[in-house]
């Protein structure tokens, strides 16, 4: 994708490492996200330190044009499938479906899996139409926090 960075968390300087903990406990992220407590700076260090030795995930933080705009990540990579994840910079807005093809491209071209799962709370419409629009097919409901979460997922072959 043209003019687009994307910076492994476990490269992050600590200026970067700050701003992404500011974005995620943003109340407008974080009322997405299933673990919806604020995040303290040791806790998120080590969650960062913890994902040199994990295989199964990774989480980037995306830049534009030398602007930051968000967060992706994959985790629960598998040969055949990953879960993804997404957040845009809460200051700015529509990044999303920059995002969203930065996780499908990385997904199916680098990590070559076959398929994306992704949930999305029923009340967050706009990330569920981005993902429909992408071909993101609903599967499933389940409930997290008291609240319905969809489950979607994208096939390589229906991107």
């Amino acid at each position: 994708m043209n003019n687009i960075e994307l910076i492994n968390f476990t490269e992050l300087n600590l200026s970067e490492v700050k701003m992404v903990l500011k974005w995620r406990n943003n109340p407008d992220v974080r009322k997405w996200m299933y673990n919806q407590d604020e995040i303290l700076l040791e806790n998120h260090l080590a969650f960062i330190k913890s994902l040199k030795s994990k295989k199964d995930k990774l989480y980037f933080l995306v830049k534009k044009n030398n602007e930051y705009i968000g967060v992706i990540d994959f985790n629960n990579i598998k040969d055949q499938s990953l879960i993804m994840g997404i957040y845009t910079n809460p200051s700015i807005k529509g990044f999303g479906k920059i995002l969203l093809e930065n996780i499908i491209n990385y997904s199916f071209d680098v990590l070559k899996v076959k398929k994306i799962f992704s949930e999305v709370f029923s009340e967050n419409t706009k990330a569920y139409e981005l993902y429909k629009k992408y071909n993101f097919i609903k599967t499933d409901i389940k409930i997290v926090n008291n609240k319905e979460v969809i489950c979607m997922e994208l096939k390589n072959e229906n991107r």
